[in-house]
């Protein structure tokens, strides 16, 4: 009896046993993916902003910029590159709306971002572009790999439809949570005008005839909850200058804008709730299954080679003999 209790638990101990290494190398790419159809939205605001008046050619100090970004899933679009790529990615239909403090747009900048559902990396199919103008995409962009490293990264960037390294700069803790800080410096960088523009009538062809161009640099951060790989917080250090041609007036250059820009703070609140929820999924997968996995696994292995021990303990009493037959008579 004590050896078929052991065979039984020999065999459901090899069964977790490799369930550990499935869950974490078979299940878990194909179970943490992002959502074909997530949408989210992210509202970001720089105060005591420096802004390009259209009307003088002016920059002058405004007390608040928005920014409105916003990322929606394309599902139909995302099947059909499913097919040609072989596997599985997302596609997001996404917006940067920046608002001066009077409502009125200041621009406003599309794109889609084409990528693998659970590595994050580029996906490169027709209708991968920045405001209209396709693009070959290198590296990351708005959200890290699951179970991110601490190391640098490429992180694509939207401006100059460039990829830049993005610098691993330490751990941190961010509200609770431990998080990797990145930073990105971009220099300075002539890029184009948007497709539009904040005047009507004026458009980036009719401002290019001028000779007038337009610059820009960044210094990009980002607090990354490294089991998601989702950011928990950004800021930018965002500046753009319109530069030389007939449009200035002679005037070598002039600031068309500057801000510190940072998430919102109801928004930061919403994203680090999110963050927390979803890391136990993401751990649950990695962590808490395969090596709970294992552990019985390593238990039941323990508990049948000690009744299987025991079943063979010396010392224990012989089966009796069986009793000589009769002998029989005729």
């Amino acid at each position: 009896m004590r050896r078929k209790a052991a065979l039984v638990l020999l065999a459901v101990a090899v069964f977790f046993g490799a369930l550990s290494p499935l869950t974490r190398w078979y299940a878990f790419p194909r179970l943490a993916r992002i959502p074909a159809d997530q949408y989210q939205d992210m509202v970001l605001t720089a105060e005591n902003a420096t802004l390009l008046d259209y009307g003088t050619m002016r920059a002058k100090t405004v007390p608040r910029v928005t920014i409105v970004q916003t990322l929606k899933g394309n599902v139909e679009a995302a099947k059909k590159i499913d097919k040609a790529a072989g596997r599985t990615v997302v596609v997001w239909d996404g917006l940067s709306y920046v608002r001066g403090p009077d409502g009125k747009m200041v621009s406003e900048i599309p794109e889609r971002y084409i990528f693998d559902a659970h590595s994050q990396e580029p996906v490169h199919a027709t209708g991968e572009m920045v405001d209209n103008v396709p693009v070959r995409r290198e590296g990351i962009e708005f959200k890290w790999p699951f179970l991110t490293q601490r190391r640098d990264y490429e992180y694509f960037d939207a401006q100059t439809r460039t990829t830049h390294p993005i610098h691993y700069r330490g751990t941190r803790d961010f509200r609770g949570l431990k998080v990797y800080y990145f930073e990105q410096t971009i220099p300075w960088t002539r890029v184009a005008f948007p497709k539009v523009m904040p005047v009507k009538g004026i458009t980036a062809a009719s401002v290019a005839r001028t000779g007038t161009t337009r610059w820009y640099t960044t210094v990009r951060r980002f607090w990354v909850e490294p089991v998601t790989g989702a950011p928990v917080y950004g800021e930018e250090i965002h500046k753009e200058e319109l530069r030389g041609g007939t449009l200035l007036g002679g005037r070598a250059k002039v600031t068309a804008f500057a801000g510190d820009v940072k998430m919102r703070e109801d928004y930061i609140e919403h994203t680090v709730a999110l963050v927390k929820s979803n890391r136990s999924l993401v751990l649950l997968l990695t962590w808490y299954l395969p090596w709970g996995f294992l552990g019985a696994g390593v238990l039941l292995l323990s508990l049948s080679l000690w009744l299987e021990a025991r079943g063979r303990r010396p010392g224990d009493p012989a089966p009796a003999a069986a009793p000589e037959p009769e002998p029989v008579t005729v």
